[in-house]
């Protein structure tokens, strides 16, 4: 073999060898990464969540799409960020227009979706994905309002504010207010999360009723408070979820990958009422504890209820509590007290509701598949505790998924 075969040979065995070390991946060993995974494989593409025959823009596959971008943060690697990236390319056309979204409806869940879209404009500079940030932004500054400024959660639902709207719209703002300069909606951003809480907070419990009729003319609201009649624990874990997601940005990516270059705060130390929404997280924080189930460490459909026959343990508000705390203590919002009720709470959701297929996927159980209030289609959704429990129970619904990936993120960086 002459001089130069046996250089070209060396220099063909380097390249493979790079090339086989590069793209082989390690045993999984994280059950974000396991979560994850197993999602990619169910729907090789992110528009077929919830087995959708085609593309639509909603805030269950934002959840999930967000999840998978903070799971390229989180590991470096991009096939989260190529496969998120799917989703929004599937409906963002070359306009900016959000293919699918119906903007005169109001719907305040249109903006959840909307969060994925920063990553991919910093990371491309793509005009349509600042031109669709920006059609959700003005759908924002047109939603009707209660007549203290609070938004209304959907046309159809006049003068009605949900725990779930919070978490849908308030870390959108607030962002958007932080990225392109805009402060006033960091203040807004403080406003909803501070006027749910006046109006939905129970003193004797330290929790938060789901929704509120400013009119108490629903079927479901108190005449006196204007409150539904239940805690419903998915609703609470949304609002527990908005606050941490309001009050903390944790990176900028760039070209090569993940680089965590600061911890900046969406709601500056400044902004009037930080203090405020730091005081309703740690009182949250508390009485997320008090009503954790001391056996399995998870939490019931009906928050206070676990005793009463009927109600069971579910897996979206088991993720968004452990998100919730993780997150906390991570950015130093709670103390490291919290630590030992996370990590039981953890354990408490991958023995509870966790399953290993033969194909070597996670399937998630005990998913709440849908629940809400009042409505004009079918069963009126009186908020009782018998309509909570009794909506269908599934398996591996996006809203459990996305929030199990969220929540083994942060409880990843807290150990």
């Amino acid at each position: 073999m002459n001089r130069i075969s046996l250089k070209l040979l060396t220099v063909c065995g380097i390249t493979c060898f790079m090339a086989c070390t590069t793209t082989q991946k390690p045993k999984t060993e994280k059950w974000s990464e396991r979560m994850a995974r197993s999602e990619m494989k169910r729907f090789p593409e992110p528009w077929m969540i919830e087995k959708a025959s085609k593309p639509r823009w909603g805030y269950t596959h934002g959840l999930v799409v967000k999840s998978m971008l903070e799971e390229w943060k989180h590991t470096g690697d991009s096939t989260y960020y190529d496969y998120a990236k799917i989703y929004a390319d599937s409906l963002i056309d070359n306009d900016g227009h959000i293919k699918t979204m119906k903007y005169l409806s109001f719907n305040i869940d249109n903006v959840n979706a909307g969060k994925i879209l920063f990553d991919f404009y910093v990371r491309t500079g793509d005009e349509r994905y600042k031109i669709a940030m920006d059609t959700l932004r003005k759908q924002m500054r047109e939603q009707p309002r209660t007549s203290e400024g609070g938004f209304w959660h959907k046309l159809r639902y006049p003068h009605q504010m949900w725990l779930d709207g919070i978490f849908m719209a308030s870390p959108y703002l607030a962002q958007y207010g932080a990225t392109f300069g805009e402060p006033t909606l960091q203040d807004e951003a403080v406003k909803q999360i501070l006027l749910i809480a006046r109006k939905t907070y129970d003193l004797a419990t330290g929790l938060y009723y789901h929704g509120w009729d400013e009119s108490r003319e629903q079927k479901w609201a108190s005449r006196e408070t204007g409150c539904s009649p239940n805690f419903w624990s998915r609703s609470i874990g949304w609002y527990g979820a908005a606050i941490v997601d309001s009050l903390v940005w944790s990176g900028i990516w760039g070209e090569s990958g993940p680089a965590i270059v600061d911890v900046l705060d969406y709601l500056p130390q400044e902004t009037e009422g930080r203090d405020s929404v730091l005081q309703i997280l740690q009182g949250l924080a508390q009485a997320m504890v008090r009503y954790q189930d001391p056996q399995s460490g998870t939490w019931y459909q009906v928050t206070d209820q676990g005793a009463r026959k009927g109600n069971y343990l579910e897996s979206s508000a088991t993720a968004l509590f452990i998100y919730t705390l993780a997150k906390a203590i991570n950015e130093g919002y709670i103390g490291n007290e919290y630590i030992t009720p996370v990590q039981k709470a953890f354990d408490g959701m991958i023995r509870e509701f966790t399953r290993l297929e033969e194909d070597g996927t996670y399937t998630l159980t005990h998913c709440c598949a849908v629940a809400g209030l009042g409505g004009n289609s079918g069963k009126y959704r009186d908020g009782s505790f018998e309509y909570y429990i009794g909506e269908p129970v599934i398996e591996n619904d996006p809203k459990s998924v996305g929030a199990f990936i969220l929540a083994a993120i942060e409880y990843e960086r807290m150990n």
